[in-house]
């Protein structure tokens, strides 16, 4: 029976249901960290931190939050962008699975002054006020009214913007990546979850609805399609 991409899937992925150990958890987001390079993930957040971040004074400090950040990769990015660019940068990494803190933790050089915590964001309570909220690829796990939510505490918590980066849902990213997904023999996660990710994501015309539900005023928010299949989101105060 042919897939049908009208709607989002509802199906489930391994790694929100599967119990694993830390080794196995690390090997699945290490090849998720070379998927997002491979498909130039990371790309359309840095550039636009770049520009929300082109009008600061020399020195200006500036505090970001990535929601759901597994392997740090995102983090670690950006940390390598503030060094080139000089910018004075707090980051802090927040997310709901314990492992990943460990794994980000060992995966990141010493001289990275990245903050990486477990928990849930809606119960982090920042000690000074946060900037920017950015969030990678997580999306896509929940429902339309979680995300509403999401957005509403993003909206609440970030005093210069946020920015929400995730997949088009479309057949020609689904059926590629299941075949280099395989070809490549990344982990089972991966190979798995990545396609069902796919079918999970969105739409153009479900991110406005959703951004509706949340309350954003209509056109305060960018929706724009990145190379590959990427639909993201972002608001600047």
């Amino acid at each position: 029976m042919a897939r049908s991409f009208a709607e989002r899937s509802h199906e489930t992925e391994l790694m929100d249901t599967e119990t694993v150990s830390l080794d196995d958890y690390r090997a699945c987001l290490k090849d998720l960290s070379t998927v997002n390079a491979l498909t130039l993930t990371h790309r359309p957040i840095v550039q636009w931190l770049n520009r929300a971040t082109r009008g600061l004074k020399e020195g200006e400090r500036v505090s970001v939050i990535d929601v759901g950040y597994g392997y740090g990769d995102l983090l670690r990015k950006i940390h390598e962008w503030s060094r080139r660019r000089n910018r004075n940068i707090e980051l802090i990494g927040v997310d709901l699975n314990p492992m990943s803190e460990p794994i980000a933790r060992a995966a990141t050089p010493a001289d990275m002054a990245i903050d990486y915590r477990t928990g849930n964001v809606f119960d982090f309570k920042p000690e000074c006020p946060i900037d920017f909220i950015i969030s990678s690829q997580t999306t896509h796990h929940m429902s339309n009214d979680e995300l509403a939510v999401f957005i509403r505490w993003m909206e609440q918590v970030a005093t210069r913007g946020w920015y929400i980066a995730d997949l088009h849902r479309h057949p020609v990213p689904f059926h590629f990546f299941r075949a280099l997904s395989w070809a490549a023999r990344w982990h089972r996660f991966v190979r798995h979850d990545g396609p069902v990710s796919i079918a999970r994501s969105f739409r153009r015309e479900e991110w406005e609805r959703i951004l509706a539900a949340a309350g954003i005023p209509p056109g305060s928010a960018k929706i724009r399609w990145h190379i590959p299949f990427r639909l993201c989101v972002s608001r600047l105060k």
